[in-house]
């Protein structure tokens, strides 16, 4: 059973600063070895997450070290001080700001890229042992149906279902989208599939996962009561992310005091009656908080 995207309005966004990519042709600057490179991440952050995520169901902390980032970025704009001289290492006279996610190269001392869906297929094809690919060529229109269904079907509508002072008629729209996704991506795991692409962990995973993580922690506190028992009553799909909560390299990322902390400091919109109660007990698996943060 394939899971099509909803005909949700696309997202406009900003391309991103730099986006070099790690290959096979010693050409490109940036051949896979070993220990070159380095993530600066914020788990606090849903890309940041995604990343730290895919890191560790590869187990690359051998390969690629990581370095933590606060959650609340400590620079106007939303950057980190501690990038700031890999931006003006890579970019020449640049004025932005310094935000995470970042892939380094240790060598030259500049960015390779800030794309979070970049990063994760090169981490993957580059650095995985190729035995349990979580971009499998099978998999990968999947993948990206998934990738689509989270970025509109549940970020951005959620976002725009409880965004304060909208029209009512565009918030219960918006609701309407993330019901109607929620709702089937509920019946593909209704169905007995194990995972949102099959039978094994993919990054189609990671990206729903993080979506739900987000939909309860952050989005859910400017719903109303009525609109978050209607997002809970996907039983399949909550149990699913419970499931992989208890997956040491999901539930070790979770940052449940950061997402918190960050969210007040970005989100200038009024709490709702959906506050009052999560959707999911997450502190029951979170490791996040007794990770030291890199100021």
């Amino acid at each position: 059973m394939s899971i099509t995207p909803h005909a949700a309005r696309p997202t406009t966004s900003t391309a991103p600063v730099l986006r070099g990519r790690i290959g096979r042709d010693p050409r490109s600057g940036h051949y896979p070895v070993p220990r070159r490179y380095r993530l600066h991440l914020s788990t606090a952050c849903p890309q940041g997450l995604r990343i730290a995520v895919t890191h560790s169901l590869l187990g690359l902390d051998d390969i690629c070290p990581v370095t933590f980032l606060s959650a609340v970025p400590d620079c106007p704009g939303g950057g980190h001080a501690a990038l700031r001289p890999l931006y003006e290492a890579s970019a020449h006279r640049y004025a932005g700001p310094a935000l995470a996610p970042v892939l380094s190269d240790d060598w030259s001392g500049r960015i390779v890229s800030t794309h979070a869906p970049d990063i994760m297929r090169d981490l993957d094809r580059h650095f995985g042992d190729g035995r349990a690919p979580l971009y499998p060529c099978r998999a990968a229109p999947e993948i990206e149906a998934v990738e689509r269904l989270c970025a509109q079907g549940v970020d951005e509508a959620a976002q725009n279902a409880g965004r304060a002072g909208a029209d009512p008629v565009v918030r219960a729209a918006a609701l309407d989208v993330l019901l109607d996704t929620l709702g089937a991506l509920d019946r593909r795991l209704a169905d007995g599939t194990p995972y949102v692409a099959g039978d094994q962990i993919t990054a189609a995973d990671v990206e729903l996962w993080v979506s739900l993580v987000h939909l309860d922690t952050v989005h859910r506190v400017h719903l109303d009561a009525s609109a978050v028992q209607r997002i809970a009553d996907h039983p399949a799909l909550w149990a699913y992310a419970r499931r992989l909560a208890a997956h040491p390299a999901f539930g070790a990322h979770l940052d449940l005091d950061g997402i918190a902390r960050r969210h007040h400091a970005r989100c200038q919109g009024l709490e709702a009656a959906g506050a009052a109660v999560q959707i999911l007990d997450w502190a029951a698996h979170a490791g996040g908080a007794d990770r030291a943060e890199c100021r």
